[in-house]
C-alpha cells in the first residue's frame, strides 16, 4: 500500500506565551515540525500533508523546502477537523497521523506502528505513564481489546484510574478514515471533533485496533510551553550524546553538548564541555575541541586542536591545525596543514598557508598568505574602503611586524619583511623590508605635567 502521512500543525500553542506558532519552535535549532516531517520522509511516504491554522502563512514559509501538501484549518474545532481538511488530498493507501508539536518520534516506533494497518485493521499507538493526568484513557473490553479513547474531561473517576494513554499517533488505511470522519461528532465537553472517536466506530464495525508502544515515552510527549520545549531540548542532546559516545567520541561531560545539525566525527575524538555544533561539521580523526566552543557548518581535519571559547563558521582547517583560544573564524576561511590561528584572532574569507601563523590580536580578511607566513600582534588587513573589499597577498616566508596595516589591494613579496608599526599601502618586492613609520623623536630633560593642586 501506498503512504499518506498527515501532520497536524494549526495549533497557537497560547501557553508558549509567544507570536511563533508553537511548531515553529526550535528544537536542536530546528523548528519542531521539521522534525516530524524529517522522521516522516524515513518511512518513504508517497504524499505528506501539513494541516496548517495559526501563523499558516509562517509555517509555509518554514517548510517552503519540503515536498508538502498544505491543508488549511481555519477554526480550530479539534484534531477529527484537522485531519479533515487534507482528506481530499489522501490517496487509497495507509495514512498515518502525527503532531507538529510531538518532535522526538523515532521512524522504527512508526514503521512498527504501519505493519499492523490493514483492511480490516487500524494501529493506535499507546503509552504507559506513571502520571497520566491531561491524556486521553484507552479503553478496553473484557478481552483486552481497544475499544474507545475517553477524554480526560469526558472521564469517569474509573477511567481516570487507568494509566494506558492515547498519544493521537494513529494509522490506517484511507478507506477507513474516509468512512469514519464524516461521522464524527462535537458533542463532548470541548465542543471539537475528536480523532480518538474512531476508535469507537472502529470497534463497532468489528475492525481490529492494534496497539502499540515506544520504546521510550519521550518519543511521543508533546510541547504545551517552555518547561516541557527544555526538557525535550536536553532528552534530544542526551540520544546525541549517546550516539556519539557509542561510536567512540570522547564526551567529557555528555550533559554539556549541544548539536544543532548533524556531527561527523573520526576516531579518538575529544570533545570539552559547553561545545554547541550546527548545520553540518565534520571532524577528522584525533581532534580535540576545548571547552566552551561554537562549531558551525565547518570541516576540522585530523589532529587539530581547537583551543576553548573559539567561534568557527564555514571554514575548513585541513589538520594538525591550532585554533584559539578565543579565535573567530569566519565563513571562507581555509587553514592548510599546521597553520595556526591563535589567541584573540579573526580571520574572514582568508587562506592560511601551510605552517604559516597568525598568533595574536589580528584580523585577516580577504587575504590570501603563502607558506611559513608570520603575522605580528595586531596586524590589520584593511579590506574594506566604505564600498568595496580589496584582497590582500603576502607571499611563502613573508614576516610581517607587529602592529601593521595592509591598506588592501596590497601585496607582500615572498620573503620580505613589514616592519612593525607600518601602514603598508604599496606592493612589497620579494626580500625587501619595508618600514613606514612617523619619526621618532626623542626630548631629554622632559618633565611631565602635574596636577594642579587647589588652594
Amino acid at each position: 500500500m501506498t503512504l499518506d502521512v498527515v501532520i497536524l500543525a494549526a495549533g497557537q500553542g497560547t501557553r508558549m506565551r509567544s507570536t511563533l506558532p508553537k511548531v515553529l519552535h526550535r528544537l536542536a535549532g530546528k523548528p519542531m515540525v521539521r522534525h516530524v516531517l524529517d522522521t516522516a520522509r524515513k518511512l518513504e511516504a508517497e504524499r505528506l500533508h501539513v494541516v496548517v491554522g495559526h501563523g499558516a502563512e509562517r509555517v509555509r514559509e518554514a517548510l517552503a523546502d519540503y515536498p508538502v501538501r498544505f491543508a488549511l484549518q481555519a477554526e480550530q474545532k479539534g484534531t477529527g477537523h484537522a485531519v479533515a481538511q487534507a482528506l481530499d488530498g489522501l490517496g487509497e493507501g495507509k495514512v498515518l497521523v502525527l503532531y507538529g508539536d510531538v518532535p522526538l518520534i523515532r521512524r522504527e516506533t512508526l514503521a512498527k506502528l504501519l505493519e499492523e494497518v490493514g483492511e480490516s485493521r487500524m494501529a493506535l499507538l499507546t503509552v504507559t505513564l506513571d502520571d497520566p493526568t491531561g491524556y486521553g484513557r484507552i479503553l478496553r473490553n473484557a478481552d483486552g481489546q481497544a475499544v474507545a479513547i475517553v477524554e480526560q474531561k469526558d472521564a469517569s473517576e474509573n477511567e481516570l484510574a487507568i494509566r494506558e494513554c492515547n498519544t493521537g499517533i494513529m494509522a490506517m488505511t484511507a478507506a477507513q478514515l474516509k468512512r469514519w470522519l464524516p461521522r464524527l461528532s462535537a458533542d463532548n465537553a470541548q465542543g471539537e471533533y475528536y480523532l480518538t472517536d474512531v476508535i469507537a466506530m472502529a470497534a463497532a464495525e468489528g475492525v481490529t485496533i492494534a496497539t502499540a508502544q515506544p520504546a521510550d515515552p519521550l518519543e511521543v510527549e508533546g510541547v504545551n510551553n517552555r518547561l516541557q520545549m527544555a526538557r525535550l531540548e536536553r532528552a534530544h542532546q542526551a540520544r546525541i550524546a549517546d550516539e556519539l559516545m557509542v561510536q567512540g567520541v570522547a564526551l567529557l561531560d555528555p550533559s554539556r553538548i549541544d548539536v544543532r545539525g548533524r556531527l561527523s566525527c573520526g576516531h579518538d575524538v575529544e570533545i570539552d564541555v559547553g561545545c554547541v555544533f550546527e548545520g553540518d561539521v565534520e571532524l577528522g580523526e584525533g581532534v580535540r575541541i576545548g571547552a566552551h566552543c561554537v562549531i558551525r557548518d565547518s570541516h576540522i581535519g585530523a589532529e587539530s586542536v581547537i583551543e576553548p571559547h573559539s567561534v568557527i563558521e564555514g571554514a575548513v582547517a585541513a589538520g594538525h591545525n591550532r585554533v584559539g583560544p578565543f579565535a573567530r573564524l569566519r565563513p571562507g576561511t581555509r587553514l592548510a596543514v599546521g597553520a595556526k590561528v591563535g589567541n584573540f584572532v579573526e580571520t574572514k574569507n582568508a587562506e592560511v598557508g601551510e605552517g604559516s601563523k597568525i598568533n595574536h590580536l589580528s584580523y585577516v580578511g580577504d587575504a590570501r598568505l603563502g607558506r611559513e607566513v608570520n603575522v605580528g600582534a595586531g596586524t590589520i588587513t584593511c579590506n574594506y574602503d566604505g564600498a568595496n573589499k580589496h584582497r590582500t597577498e603576502i607571499g611563502d616566508g613573508a614576516f610581517i611586524g607587529s602592529n601593521t596595516a595592509l591598506v588592501a589591494p596590497v601585496s607582500v613579496g615572498r620573503g620580505a619583511t613589514v616592519g612593525a608599526g607600518s601602514t603598508i599601502s604599496k606592493d612589497v618586492p620579494d626580500d625587501a623590508l619595508a618600514v613606514s613609520r612617523g619619526r621618532q623623536i626623542s626630548k631629554t630633560g622632559w618633565v611631565r605635567p602635574t596636577k594642579k593642586t587647589r588652594d
